[in-house]
């Protein structure tokens, strides 16, 4: 895909995942072949009053190659101002979230909830582009409660979008049922902007299908927790499949930026992701643990066992 004089080398984009698209997996992941990654929701309001607290959601890794920084809010001003702050001078791309679901992102009107408010959602847009030299796209989903993708997508188009990434789901569905590809497909056929899908891409079988739309992007978001592999997988690279190391890695890189005690609670999700194989009482252990490198342990010691 090429945007500009931006090349992003191939068409796999790491999903931008609050509590999840950390440095250290976007290092990982970009390390396997994800051409481009995405901050977690950064808050403009948050950068507009403390700084401080967004500014270590902002770091990033040498090994990404196009970096996204995503904001929302649902303040024009606020969101336009963001544009311009230090934090985000990194990102050669800045991503309006107008998708995510979560109800205390809803309930303040902001992600999905500007669905249900165009006239706003565009002048969010045509501030942020008037106020940026870089590209600027928008996540949004199929709609609020229905769908009025194609309504949604043209507003984006014609408030200034470069592209548009849609997450085939409604906001009421959230991430239940299936993605809508055929709406994707629709939403390519009418938008003269690059059109990147989201939605069900856990494999080579539904990576095709998900091209079978015409898109010019293909977002992959929980189909890479625990298996960081899947880039190498689409691209048909070789690599080496040592789970452990790639483990290690990540920890290695979040323990540049963050604390033990942080780190020891946050990882335990992804330590469970990498490890989905593990069942019972070493869930358990990882699930409760106080020692990341005892985590580590233990799933190094299962895969031990299973080889021998």
């Amino acid at each position: 895909m090429q945007l500009g004089d931006i090349d992003f080398g191939g068409n796999l984009f790491l999903a931008p995942m609050a509590g999840v698209s950390d440095i250290g997996f976007r290092d990982v992941c970009s390390s396997f072949g994800a051409d481009a990654t995405y901050s977690e929701m950064l808050s403009a309001r948050a950068m507009h009053h403390n700084p401080k607290k967004t500014a270590l959601m902002t770091i990033y890794s040498e090994k990404e190659r196009i970096k996204i920084g995503q904001i929302f809010g649902h303040e024009p001003d606020i969101l336009a101002e963001a544009i311009s702050n230090p934090l985000l001078s990194h990102y050669q791309i800045i991503d309006i979230n107008m998708g995510c679901p979560a109800p205390k992102v809803v309930k303040n009107g902001e992600g999905s909830a500007l669905l249900k408010d165009l006239p706003l959602a565009s002048k969010i847009i045509s501030a942020c582009v008037k106020a940026s030299k870089r590209p600027i796209s928008v996540k949004i989903r199929l709609g609020y409660d229905h769908d009025n993708s194609l309504e949604i997508g043209r507003m984006c188009q014609e408030s200034g979008a470069s592209f548009v990434t849609l997450h085939a789901r409604t906001t009421q569905q959230g991430y239940s049922g299936k993605a809508d590809y055929e709406a994707i497909a629709r939403l390519k056929s009418v938008l003269k902007i690059p059109v990147i899908g989201n939605g069900d891409v856990v494999d080579e079988k539904s990576y095709q299908r998900m091209l079978s739309t015409g898109v010019d992007g293909v977002m992959i978001g929980r189909g890479a927790q625990g298996n960081p592999f899947i880039f190498s997988d689409l691209k048909k690279l070789s690599y080496d499949r040592d789970l452990v190391a790639v483990i290690k890695r990540h920890v290695r890189v979040l323990r540049e930026h963050y604390d033990e005690a942080f780190i020891t609670k946050y990882m335990r999700k992804h330590l469970l992701w990498y490890a989905s194989f593990l069942n019972g009482e070493d869930r358990i252990k990882i699930a409760t643990s106080q020692s990341i490198d005892h985590s580590i342990e233990i799933i190094e010691n299962h895969i031990m066992t299973c080889s021998e």
